[in-house]
C-alpha cells in the first residue's frame, strides 16, 4: 500500500490534436510525434502510435504510478478539448476535475467543467487587467481559475490586480512560476494571497537538462516552500509532454525518495494541498501495483 494520497493538478488530455502555435497547426503525425508549427517534435511517448491522449490511457498510468486523481488544464497547442474533457468528467468523476479553455472571444462555457484555464503568456493581449469580468465570473460560479503566467514577472502585477478584485476566487498559477526564469520568486509570492496557490506542472520539463532524480527542482520547491508556505504547493507532472522521457512514476517517485522533504511536506505537496483546492473527497492511498523488476 502507497503511503500517500496523490492528486496530479496538471495533465493534459486529448482524443485528436488540433493546435495552433505562432498561427501555424499542430497536429498528430504518428507515432508519438506532431507537426509543431512546421517542425517535428515528440509530443508524447513514441508507444502511443495513434497520438490519442486518452483518460484510459492517464488512468492506467495513475493506477501504477498510486495517483488517485488529476486535474486536466488545457493549452492552445493542443486545441479546444473542452467537449472531450467534459465527458471524461462525466465517465469518472470521483478521478478527474477539468479546465474549460478561456480563448480570446466573449463567449465561453463553464457548464460541465470545474474551471477555467487561461494561458495566460500565450494571450495576443498581455495585460491581465482586461480580464476582470472573466475572473469576476469565474468567482461567482464558484468554480476556479488556472493559469500559466509569461515568464518571470511580466504579467505579475496584472495577475495581482485581478487577486485583489476577486478574493474569494481559487486560483492555481501553472508551471511553478516558470521556476527556472529570472523573477519567478515573485509568482510563488502571489500565493501569499489566501485563495492562491502553486502547481509544479512541468517541474521536471523546466530541470530536464539535470534530469532524474532532479535535486534543483525540489530546492525549488523548498525555496518556495520558505515563500508562501508548503500548504500553498501542489504537485503536477504535465502529462503527457514531459512522459516522453520519464515515466509517469518517475515523475512521482523523485520527491518520494527525496531527502530532503519531511514526510508531513511530501503528503501536503503530493496530494494534501490539492484535495482541499480542488474540492476532492473520500481519498485514500491506492494499492502498490507489483513490478516484474
Amino acid at each position: 500500500m502507497s503511503n500517500y494520497i496523490t492528486i496530479d493538478a496538471h495533465v493534459h488530455l486529448w482524443e485528436k490534436q488540433a493546435g495552433r502555435v505562432n498561427g501555424k497547426p499542430v497536429v498528430g503525425v504518428g507515432n508519438g510525434k506532431s507537426d509543431f508549427g512546421g517542425e517535428i517534435r515528440q509530443m508524447m511517448p513514441p508507444y502511443l502510435t495513434d497520438n490519442a491522449n486518452t483518460a484510459e490511457r492517464l488512468l492506467a498510468n495513475m493506477d501504477y504510478a498510486g495517483v488517485n486523481a488529476c486535474v486536466v488544464t488545457q493549452e492552445y497547442i493542443d486545441g479546444n478539448q473542452d467537449a472531450y474533457v467534459k465527458r471524461v468528467r462525466e465517465k469518472y468523476p470521483e478521478r478527474f476535475r477539468v479546465c474549460a479553455l478561456y480563448e480570446e472571444r466573449p463567449q465561453f462555457s463553464l457548464e460541465g467543467a470545474d474551471g477555467l484555464k487561461i494561458c495566460a503568456g500565450r494571450l495576443s493581449n498581455q495585460d491581465l487587467t482586461v480580464l476582470l469580468p472573466v475572473f469576476q465570473e469565474v468567482e461567482k460560479s464558484g468554480r476556479f481559475i488556472s493559469i500559466d503566467l509569461a515568464d518571470g514577472a511580466a504579467q505579475v502585477e496584472g495577475l495581482a490586480y485581478l487577486i485583489e478584485q476577486c478574493p474569494s476566487l481559487r486560483i492555481a498559477i501553472g508551471h511553478f512560476g516558470m521556476v527556472t526564469t529570472k523573477g519567478w520568486q515573485q509568482q510563488i509570492a502571489l500565493a501569499k494571497n489566501k485563495n492562491v496557490f502553486i502547481e509544479s506542472g512541468g517541474l521536471t520539463w523546466l530541470f530536464h537538462k539535470e534530469f532524474y532524480p532532479y535535486p534543483s527542482a525540489v530546492d525549488a520547491i523548498l525555496e518556495a516552500r520558505d515563500i508562501c508556505g508548503m500548504e500553498k504547493l501542489m504537485w503536477g507532472s504535465d502529462y503527457p509532454r514531459t512522459m516522453t522521457d520519464i515515466t509517469y512514476k518517475m515523475a512521482v517517485r523523485f520527491l518520494i525518495e527525496s531527502r530532503k522533504l519531511t514526510e508531513a511536506e511530501k503528503r501536503a505537496f503530493l496530494g494534501e494541498n490539492a484535495m482541499r483546492f480542488y474540492g476532492f473527497t473520500n481519498l485514500a492511498p491506492l494499492p502498490e501495483i507489483a513490478n516484474m523488476l
